[in-house]
């Protein structure tokens, strides 16, 4: 391996200045007017395969934006790994807030400044540079890869699950390896091994025909503002529990080599709610901090709207009010099960002088890959050969629903390697990657597929 790192080492430049290039191209998926971006984007992401040394590359059209493949499968009896990625990029609004132009890469000490930086394209272009290292170095790979790159995960991957589901065989894998979340701090190789789901639901309290004058009406007719605050505020206990029937009966409880192992980060509550600017933490009590973010789950209020909200006064009862709720789910929760339960209970504290209506949004599955596994082990040792330390484990508390779409479909285990950092301004102004965790990166990467080849 030493000839592969040493190259990897000695082409960091270059690997810099390719990102850069790949950086300047505004591939935001949600707006109209990147559509040719798009697709100039997916043009580079193929072009970049090809000059890796992939044997087949194709751009997959869809009825959104399009998908990108490649393969080598020139190591028989070997294991295949599926290595996922986006090419698609967050808005840049507000963009006065941006420091530096957002889509022209700007180096600031170890840093890398643009939109995309770490949420994906520093982190994908990660595995195509260690894949070309090695044929570079040694003509071929110790393993068989594929590359699916999407341009939707900013806008919710619409037509991927469609394609894998139509494409199984295509993307037939061992293990998929996946660079799209973070290090637990600078420096230190972390694996994550679990992600919760998603219940994301939206209740609509509706009660007169029209907005009544509250003098005139007033004390006569029920408020839907009212009703629905109510109806919040009876989703929790004063032990911050969630009150739905039956909500935690699938929850996966955690072991004692995970909670032994959370031990290890040291985690400081007080440093903690400084950061975030609060006083004091809150959750669910009798769990710690780290296992309420990580393996409990949750129930949240995510926007409420009804009534007057302009300046100065308007003495006015609206006809209706709604709420968006966000319920994070742990491992072994279903999201359809949980939206069922939450519409049955959301009922049944509705009073009959309103009319409630109730939508399931969006859901995702949780996720939870065993420590044991063999890919897992493998990515393990690999960063700890790349960043010169013991790497630990994880949990996040937020949602990567693909995972769980490659779990199900393709029935293959996820690795998620991520070398980002949660502070490095992913979907806000001045995003940045460190370019030391870029350059650690491929050589993780490149480990990797050394390890996992054994």
């Amino acid at each position: 391996m030493e000839p592969i790192i040493q190259f990897i080492q000695s082409n960091q430049n270059l690997y810099v200045e390719e990102l850069k290039t790949f950086l300047r191209i505004p591939s935001i998926s949600t707006l109209p007017e990147n559509k040719e971006d798009m697709k100039h984007c997916a043009a580079f992401v193929a072009d970049k395969l090809q000059q890796a040394g992939m044997s087949r590359v194709e751009i997959f059209p869809t009825e959104g934006h399009p998908i990108v493949y490649g393969e080598w499968l020139g190591a028989p009896g070997k294991p295949t790994v599926l290595i996922y990625g986006h090419y698609d990029v967050q808005p840049v609004d507000p963009v006065e807030l941006w420091n530096t132009p957002p889509f022209e890469p700007t180096i600031k000490g170890d840093n890398i400044f643009a939109r995309g930086a770490t949420d994906d394209k520093g982190q994908m272009f990660i595995h195509i540079k260690s894949v070309e290292a090695f044929f570079k170095v040694k003509g071929s790979l110790p393993l068989n890869i594929k590359f699916i790159i999407e341009g939707e995960e900013e806008i919710g991957s619409e037509h991927l699950e469609g394609f894998i589901q139509q494409h199984k065989d295509l993307l037939k894998c061992d293990a998929v390896l996946i660079s799209d979340t973070s290090l637990y701090e600078a420096g230190l190789p972390t694996i994550t091994y679990g992600l919760r789901g998603l219940a994301y639901m939206e209740v609509e309290v509706a009660g007169p025909g029209k907005d009544l004058h509250s003098g005139s009406f007033g004390g006569a007719v029920a408020n839907p503002i009212n009703v629905l605050a109510e109806i919040i505020a009876k989703l929790h206990d004063k032990k911050g529990r969630v009150t739905i029937p039956n909500f935690y009966d699938d929850v996966l409880p955690l072991s004692k080599e995970e909670k032994k192992n959370f031990e290890l980060f040291n985690f400081s509550d007080k440093k903690f709610a400084k950061e975030l600017g609060v006083q004091e933490l809150a959750g669910e009590s009798k769990f710690s901090t780290l296992e309420r973010l990580w393996v409990r789950p949750t129930l949240d209020c995510n926007g409420i709207i009804g009534g007057f909200t302009g300046k100065g006064a308007k003495t006015v009862i609206a006809s209706k009010a709604s709420a968006k709720i966000s319920m994070r789910l742990v491992p072994n929760q279903d999201p359809k099960k949980i939206a069922k339960s939450f519409t049955k209970y959301i009922k049944s504290l509705a009073p009959k002088s309103v009319k409630v209506i109730i939508s399931n949004l969006h859901g995702a599955y949780p996720t939870l890959s065993p420590l044991t596994g063999k890919a897992v082990k493998a990515a393990a040792v690999s960063m700890e050969k790349a960043f010169n330390k013991k790497t630990v484990f994880m949990r996040e508390g937020g949602s990567i629903p693909v995972v769980a779409t490659f779990q199900r479909i393709l029935k293959a285990p996820s690795v998620l390697m991520g070398f980002g950092l949660n502070s490095e301004n992913l979907h806000s102004p001045n995003e940045h990657f460190s370019l030391t965790h870029f350059q650690l990166g491929i050589q993780s990467s490149a480990y990797f597929f050394e390890e996992y080849s054994k």
